[in-house]
């Protein structure tokens, strides 16, 4: 059976390969990046109509600031993300399936126009429409330089990404060159992109979660 590579960071990397385990595949992690809390200023909560975090790594790694914002309307991109807050307290998180842009219109439509964005230092774009949206970051991304992705490829090896910036990183390590035996399965179409051309074969779900991503492994080990 081909293998598949999990290249996120802890702990979602232990997550992803649990569920790959659960449909019959055979997981290997080789962590690209790792983060890490920051010190962060927390703006006064009542500033703000509602909460957002496009990553539960915002709410695995706010700290106990977090707590400050346990009473304003929760939202979420992902599950995942939907989870991680649950997990620190907060109270019916609407979830939403896609990006921040679609999230950011959800809490438009709900009647906020103020909104607390918890995130990492790099945040992906969002289309804010109506919306006030102040960005505070409580974490960072750092790449691991021990990560050694050459023991774990082979013909056929399927390569998780889940972010453009994994995605480039991925370009970086596997030159054109090399990538003719492998796949990719990226979580959305910018991070597919960021992994450059030349693969087996690539393909993101339509909608960005680690699930649907795991099917579509899954359908290349049939």
């Amino acid at each position: 059976m081909k293998p598949v590579i999990i290249l996120r960071p802890e702990p979602g990397a232990r997550e992803t390969a649990a569920r790959a385990m659960k449909l019959g595949l055979i997981p290997r992690l080789c962590p690209l990046f790792e983060a890490r809390p920051i010190t962060w200023d927390a703006p006064p909560a009542k500033r703000f109509d509602a909460l957002l975090m496009t990553s539960a790594q915002a709410a695995r790694l706010g700290g106990p600031l977090l707590s400050r914002y346990r009473r304003l309307p929760a939202y979420a991109v992902g599950h995942a993300t939907a989870r991680a807050m649950e997990e620190q307290g907060f109270e019916h998180v609407t979830e939403g399936h896609r990006d921040g842009s679609a999230i950011a219109a959800r809490i438009a439509a709900d009647g906020h126009a103020h909104v607390l964005h918890l995130g990492g230092t790099t945040l992906a774009r969002i289309d804010s429409g109506p919306l006030a949206i102040d960005r505070v970051a409580v974490y960072t991304i750092g790449g691991r330089p021990d990560a050694e992705i050459d023991p774990h490829l082979e013909p056929g090896a399927i390569l998780l990404v889940h972010s453009p910036r994994a995605g480039s990183r991925l370009a970086e390590l596997i030159g054109p060159e090399r990538r003719g035996s492998l796949h990719v399965i990226a979580i959305s179409p910018a991070a597919l992109t960021a992994c450059g051309l030349g693969w087996s074969s690539g393909q993101a779900p339509e909608l960005p979660d680690d699930e649907r991503m795991l099917a579509l492994a899954a359908r290349l080990c049939e």
